[in-house]
């Protein structure tokens, strides 16, 4: 079992800039990659962000490449997201993941962003 705990969520205008946290207890040795998704309202819920344990790799959507970044700190049991230039399309629920061996996802209860002027 992991737990994931986001933070760092809240209200930000357009252009600002936010960094969510996912601190993860538990069997944090066996995930393989850790992410982030966002569902807005009335959407479904989609990709964002994931990296490798070993931070070599990471994915981003097309959406917000060159805006936001992904990192870990494995010392932590943390992954962060970096989120710049924020766009009222950014606003959601986004939520932390961590991927295991044998296709396990586990999820965060999620954390607000808003970006509004």
């Amino acid at each position: 079992q992991v737990q994931l705990v986001e933070s760092g969520g809240g209200l930000v205008q357009p252009g600002g800039s936010l960094r969510l946290s996912c601190a993860a207890s538990g069997r944090t040795a066996s995930s393989i990659f850790m992410g982030w998704f966002r569902q807005a309202p009335g959407k479904e819920r989609e990709f964002v962000a994931r990296i490798h344990r070993s931070s070599a790799t990471t994915y981003y959507a097309d959406s917000v490449k060159g805006r936001f970044t992904i990192s870990r700190d494995n010392a932590k049991n943390t992954v962060y997201l970096q989120m710049n230039s924020l766009k009222p399309e950014d606003t959601a629920v986004y939520y932390c993941i961590a991927d295991q061996m044998g296709g396990v996802r586990y999820w965060g209860q999620g954390t607000q962003v808003t970006v509004s002027s």
